[in-house]
């Protein structure tokens, strides 16, 4: 499903909230997603699980400012991510629908931040992006 110029808008007016903080969203959204769905730390076998540990936060920004690429080319998700699909489908042979499963408790996570910004047309933009992304990322895998 396309993003509307509407949807564009919600992303671009959070956006740079987020990306002012990568390690501390990031950092949260993957100990939520840890939590969450246990297998994805399968992944990481060298990580330390706990809350803000250095790992966490390290991966946490590496995986927002991805997104913020992303958020920065929302008429071509796609070729934004496209070397990132590629690395994940390839080199690391991540499950795809771990995309979607992150996507989710980012949206969680946005919500519990942004409280009074995060109207119910700012989580379907968001939804709706990261549908985009986690099918973006996955066509590595076809």
């Amino acid at each position: 499903m396309a993003l509307t110029a509407d949807d564009c808008s919600c992303i671009k007016a959070i956006w740079p909230s987020i990306s002012g903080h990568a390690d501390h969203y990031g950092a949260e959204a993957l100990y939520r997603m840890f939590l969450a769905h246990p297998q994805t730390k399968t992944y990481f076998p060298n990580f330390d699980f706990h809350k803000d540990s250095p790992q966490i936060k390290a991966h946490g920004k590496k995986v927002v400012d991805a997104l913020t690429d992303a958020s920065k080319h929302l008429d071509n998700i796609e070729g934004a991510l496209n070397k990132l699909s590629d690395l994940h489908a390839f080199d690391l042979r991540v499950d795809p629908g771990n995309f979607s499963r992150f996507g989710g408790v980012v949206v969680i996570v946005l919500a519990h931040t942004f409280h009074a910004e995060f109207t119910p047309e700012v989580q379907a933009a968001f939804e709706k992006a990261f549908c985009g992304i986690a099918d973006a990322l996955g066509k590595g895998y076809h």
